[in-house]
């Protein structure tokens, strides 16, 4: 039987521990951390390589092998993601508020570290290094359930950064991998609210109802991207060409990749043809509604026919959905009914139609003439992220340093009670 109760004894401790470490401290583990990966690279990617051969041998789609696959560069990035998290402002002990009661009682209110994060995540292997240096920097301890398939690759990354933080003298019980990946561990995991505090699911849809609908845990809801691009009768076609290209085709197994497309119906018998053009060019199928089909059939002979459930699904995959619509307020209705909150855009040239867009779509990433592939941390500028958030309660988009923190009140009196 897996001692995971051991497991979380000790990230219980080591949280305690670790909060109390001065933002210098954390900052030149960071650092440590981040050159012995660069270190230890040919380990690294010896052990990826055994999972990626695995993955082709029992037919994962090229898609996820990608998600899977380490390189020299993304071994680079990961090394980055660390330094430029150590090169943050440390949020732990900000002063969020000070107030004085008639009473004489001081109140301050100061952001703290939440303890114990649990993360479950699925086949990318960036990501245990990503959750540790967020993790730590905040000052929590994190264990870690990544998938069976990326499991030599994880307890790789894992045993760098345990031997880097040893070597500092630190808790290296600040990082934890589960290393037994069957359900019924991942279950136990779940429930563990003795000694995790948050659980953070990163993967499908499966994984995250999964622990949505089981978890005893609290958890944040993250991941699942089912993104929109909608076309507007005002945009420049040049210009959404390029943006759908570059959002559904620049890395196809990522959340936050254009899986649905709509196109505004005084458009739509110049744009789709553009659009389809492009992307077939890349070996996307396009599966279109009855609109965009009697529209484009002689210009777009390759169009699908797409049936209800394409609107609504997360492809990871050369697809994408198309729909035809009349208005702004009819793109906002569809993106609302089908989306999964993540990240949606307009191309537009019409400022009224912009704000109405940014205002109507309940998405925690919405935006104007630009690739939904900027829903990231690095790129949003918080180094690394723990990952997107598609709820409202807690934490929202990508999630950064801040948000793995909560808050507590320092209360100072001078002897008051209260009658």
């Amino acid at each position: 039987m897996y001692d995971l109760k051991g497991l979380g004894k000790k990230a219980k401790e080591a949280a305690s521990v670790i909060s109390q470490y001065r933002s210098s401290v954390k900052d030149d583990a960071l650092r440590s951390c981040a050159r012995a990966l660069l270190t230890k690279e040919g380990e690294i990617l010896e052990a990826n390589a055994l999972d990626t051969h695995n993955a082709e041998k029992n037919g994962i789609s090229p898609a996820m092998i990608d998600r899977l696959k380490l390189t020299h560069e993304r071994i680079a990035a990961m090394s980055e993601g660390l330094l430029q998290i150590a090169g943050l402002a440390d949020p732990v002990g900000e002063l969020l508020e000070s107030f004085e009661r008639p009473n004489g009682l001081v109140i301050r209110k100061v952001r703290v570290p939440l303890g114990v994060i649990g993360i479950i995540y699925e086949s990318r292997p960036n990501v245990t290094a990503d959750a540790f240096g967020l993790c730590f920097k905040t000052g929590n301890a994190v264990i870690l359930r990544g998938g069976s398939d990326a499991i030599n690759s994880n307890k790789a990354i894992v045993a760098v950064l345990r031997e880097a933080i040893r070597e500092r003298g630190l808790t290296e019980d600040a990082i934890a991998l589960i290393e037994d990946t069957s359900r019924e561990v991942a279950a136990e995991f779940m429930r563990m609210n003795r000694y995790v505090d948050v659980l953070i699911p990163r993967g499908g849809a499966g994984l995250i109802q999964s622990c949505l609908e089981n978890a005893t845990v609290p958890c944040i809801e993250t991941g699942t991207g089912n993104c929109h691009i909608f076309v507007d009768r005002s945009a420049d076609l040049s210009k959404a060409a390029d943006i759908i290209d570059n959002a559904k085709t620049q890395r196809l197994g990522v959340c936050n990749a254009c899986e649905s497309l709509l196109v505004h119906e005084a458009v739509a018998e110049k744009a789709i043809p553009l659009i389809y053009e492009r992307l077939t060019g890349k070996n996307v199928e396009i599966r279109a509604g009855q609109r965009a089909l009697q529209i484009c059939a002689g210009s777009c002979p390759g169009l699908k026919n797409a049936d209800e459930e394409d609107f609504g699904r997360e492809y990871l995959d050369s697809i994408i959905s198309l729909q035809v619509v009349g208005s702004v307020d009819e793109a906002i209705a569809h993106i609302n009914r089908y989306s999964t909150h993540h990240s949606d855009a307009i191309i537009t040239e019409d400022t009224d139609s912009a704000e109405k867009f940014l205002n109507g779509v309940d998405s925690a990433a919405v935006y104007v003439n630009a690739s939904t592939r900027f829903t990231d941390g690095f790129e949003f500028g918080f180094g690394a992220e723990i990952g997107i958030s598609t709820q409202k309660l807690h934490a929202r988009g990508p999630m950064g340093l801040k948000e793995l923190t909560t808050y507590k009140y320092k209360i100072y009196g001078n002897g008051q009670i209260r009658g």
